[in-house]
């Protein structure tokens, strides 16, 4: 490569690293002069990189956003890393399969040999994580819109196509926070202004409206931890992602044979073969039924609306099991 090209691409990727940078530091770095500096900036300039000079005790650069796509310079873990995202995002729901694909072509044509045997040998199956009936695709578009509500902290307001009558109708207004993705789908956390309460809405279903309404200042999530609001919402957990009902029980089995299955529970040793185990889950029915997948025998320690919900499961266990079955049809 000429000594040239090869000073310049050096500059280009020191100017991507940080912010700004004095003249003086990039000579030194580059070892070459400040007036050689000056003139390779101009070189970069006419290849489309926005460059701006700024004033100061020192004065120097910086590589600013422009209106084209220059082109880019990444060093080789940044290519694998892209490689890798491009490779797995037809999972995220957000209909962009067919540009990642271009894209992902795109960057292996201009790689050098040696870093393109090595992303050729990254092959990564994305398996997608849709629910049962398919996963619905969000536009781009639509994305963006909400990213940018969040990021611009403006009042949106949108049609809302829920599940339910009651949550469809009349256009909503919302205080965008936070943008997730979960399970494949792609979901706004919002405070619903109408309802005066934290909502997730899934964005597949959502039709933002513009313009977007005044600013607001941005509220702390329950918990102040987004994933564990949106975790513990569909597990069926309260605002503060915790869940509503809480038991205690021993089970006359060993600590180990149990701890490997108990995600946020507790379980503790109180023998060679018994232990004591704190469970919560988004109903008592539900928290009985999950004490009773370990198959040991249970004492129920409380509180009592645990020991009235084994009650009612037994009683349904014992009513399945007695059930009278038709005869099998006769020859």
């Amino acid at each position: 490569m000429p000594k040239t090209s090869a000073r310049l691409l050096a500059l280009l990727s020191l100017l991507q690293a940080r912010r700004d940078w004095p003249g003086a530091l990039l000579a030194e770095r580059l070892d070459i002069s400040p007036r050689t500096v000056r003139r390779d900036v101009d070189r970069l300039r006419e290849l489309g990189y926005p460059i701006a000079a700024f004033k100061g005790p020192e004065g120097g650069y910086r590589l600013q956003a422009g209106t084209e796509l220059p082109p880019l310079l990444f060093d080789d873990e940044q290519a694998v890393a892209l490689t890798l995202a491009l490779q797995v995002v037809t999972t995220t729901g957000a209909g962009v399969e067919e540009a990642a694909a271009r894209a992902l072509t795109t960057i292996r044509q201009v790689m050098p040999a040696r870093l393109r045997h090595r992303v050729d040998a990254l092959q990564v199956t994305a398996v997608d994580p849709a629910p049962t009936g398919g996963r619905p695709q969000v536009g781009s578009g639509t994305l963006m819109a909400l990213s940018s509500a969040v990021h611009a902290r403006e009042v949106l307001r949108f049609d809302y196509t829920a599940g339910t009558a009651a949550d469809s109708g009349a256009p909503r207004r919302a205080e965008p926070h936070h943008l997730v993705t979960y399970a494949g789908r792609w979901y706004l956390v919002a405070w619903d202004l109408d309802r005066e309460d934290w909502r997730t809405f899934r964005a597949d279903r959502i039709s933002p409206r513009v313009p977007t309404g005044p600013r607001f200042a941005p509220r702390e999530v329950p918990g102040g931890d987004v994933g564990a609001l949106v975790a513990g919402r569909f597990r069926g957990a309260d605002a503060h992602g915790d869940w509503p009902c809480h038991g205690e029980v021993v089970l006359r089995t060993a600590a180990a044979t149990v701890a490997p299955y108990v995600r946020d529970g507790l379980v503790e040793a109180l023998g060679p073969d018994r232990c004591r185990l704190v469970l919560g889950a988004w109903s008592w029915t539900a928290l009985a039924a999950t004490f009773g997948r370990f198959d040991a025998d249970i004492e129920a320690v409380g509180p009592d609306e645990l020991r009235q919900a084994f009650a009612r499961l037994a009683r349904r266990y014992a009513d399945a099991a007695t059930a009278h079955r038709p005869p099998p049809p006769g020859p």
